[in-house]
C-alpha cells in the first residue's frame, strides 16, 4: 500500500504538468509529459480529453512508469538479533530493519519478507525462489561464485575472546592475549575463525597465537576446558558469549561470574543477491550509502545491539579483504 501511494502521487503531478503546459521536472513521468506537450496540437488534444484521457497517454509513453517489482527476501528464523521470527510470525531483527529501510528509499521495489531456515535460505536464493537472503553471512571466495554480493555490506559480526574472569586485566585485548603466551582453545580448520587466527599471526609475527585444528566439540565443552585451565581463551562470537552466559537465561549463565570477555574485530556480515539480480543489488548499495551517511546504520546498530557494529570493522575493509 504504502509503495502503490508514492505512485499515485507521482502520476498525479506527471498529469498536472501535462495539462498545465509546466513542462519541468526530472522524473520520467514528467518527461514524458513534456513529449505530450510538445505541439499545440498535442496540447490542445490533452486539454480537451481530460485528466483520465493525459493520464492514459503518459502510460502509453512510458508504460513501466509507476510499476512496482515484488521481491521476495528471505531471513533465518531464529538468529537474534540479527534476523528472527516473531512470536505472530512477523520478521525482526538488526537486517531485517535495514533492509526495510532499504525498501523506504527504493520506491521501484516492494520487499516481502520470509523467515526460514539457512538452507531453504540459501538454497533459494540460489534457485531463484528468492531475490535476496540475509543471515549474518561471511564474505568467502566460494560464496562469491554462488551469489551476488554487493559492495557495501549490511553489518557485522564481532569475533573475540572469551577468557576467565580472573585474566580481565592481563587479556585487554588479543594482541595481550598472544604477547602473554596465552593457550587458545584448538578450531576446526574448515571455520572461518581459523583464518582470522592465521592472518592475525600474520600481521604480528612477534605475538604468534599458537594455532591447533580440532575436531568438532560442543561449546559446553569450551566453556569448561578455559574454567578449568585447560586452555586460556576460547574464540567466540560476541553474541554467542551474550546469549549464552551474559543473559539471565542463557544456557550457560551459570558461568557469568567465571568467564569475560573482549572483543577483537567486527567481520562484515552481507545479504545474498540471487546471481541474476545485479540491478537490485546496485540499488541496495545506492540506499546503503544513505544510510550509512545519514546514521540510520549507527542507530539500528546500537537499537539491537547496544553498541555501533561498524566501529569494530577495521578502517578501509573492502570486500575480499582477509581479515
Amino acid at each position: 500500500m504504502r509503495k502503490n501511494v508514492k505512485r499515485t502521487a507521482a502520476f498525479s503531478i506527471a498529469t498536472a504538468l501535462t495539462l498545465g503546459l509546466a513542462a519541468c521536472g526530472s522524473s520520467t513521468a514528467n518527461t514524458a509529459a513534456t513529449n505530450t506537450a510538445a505541439t499545440n496540437t498535442a496540447v490542445t488534444e490533452a486539454a480537451s480529453q481530460g485528466s483520465e484521457a493525459a493520464a492514459e497517454t503518459v502510460k502509453s509513453e512510458n508504460p513501466a512508469s509507476g510499476e512496482v517489482k515484488t521481491i521476495q527476501v528471505a531471513h533465518t528464523n531464529y538468529y537474534k538479533p540479527y534476523d528472527f521470527q516473531t512470536p505472530d510470525g512477523g520478521s525482526d531483527g538488526y537486517e531485517v530493519a535495514v533492509l526495510k529501510a532499504v525498501d523506504e528509499l527504493l520506491p521501484q521495489y516492494e520487499f516481502q519478507f520470509t523467515p526460514t531456515t539457512d538452507d531453504d535460505l540459501l538454497v533459494g536464493v540460489e534457485s531463484g525462489k528468492y531475490d535476496v537472503g540475509t543471515k549474518g553471512v561471511w564474505w568467502t571466495e566460494a560464496r562469491s561464485k554462488t551469489y551476488v554480493f554487493p559492495k557495501n555490506y549490511i553489518g557485522a559480526s564481532v569475533i573475540g575472546i572469551l577468557f576467565r574472569a580472573e585474566d580481565k586485566d592481563k587479556y585487554t585485548d588479543l594482541e595481550a592475549f598472544a604477547k602473554d603466551g596465552g593457550k587458545l582453545v584448538p578450531i576446526a580448520p574448515q571455520n572461518a575463525q581459523y583464518n582470522i587466527v592465521e592472518n592475525f599471526n600474520k600481521n604480528h609475527p612477534d605475538s604468534q597465537i599458537k594455532l591447533e585444528a580440532s575436531d568438532a566439540f560442543q561449546v559446553s565443552d569450551a566453556y569448561q576446558w578455559v574454567t578449568e585451565g585447560r586452555y586460556d581463551a576460547y574464540f567466540e562470537i560476541r553474541t554467542s558469549y551474550e546469549a549464552n552466559i551474559v543473559a539471565d537465561d542463557g544456557e550457560y549463565h551459570d558461568y557469568v561470574d567465571k568467564l569475560s570477555y573482549v572483543p577483537y574485530e567486527g567481520i562484515p556480515t552481507w545479504p545474498l543477491f540471487n546471481r541474476n539480480n545485479q540491478e537490485l543489488a546496485d540499488a541496495y548499495d545506492g540506499a546503503i550509502e544513505k544510510l550509512k551517511a545519514d546514521g540510520t546504520l549507527s542507530k539500528l546498530s546500537k537499537q539491537y545491539f547496544g553498541y555501533d557494529l561498524f566501529e569494530l570493522v577495521p578502517k578501509g575493509y573492502q570486500k575480499g579483504d582477509q581479515l
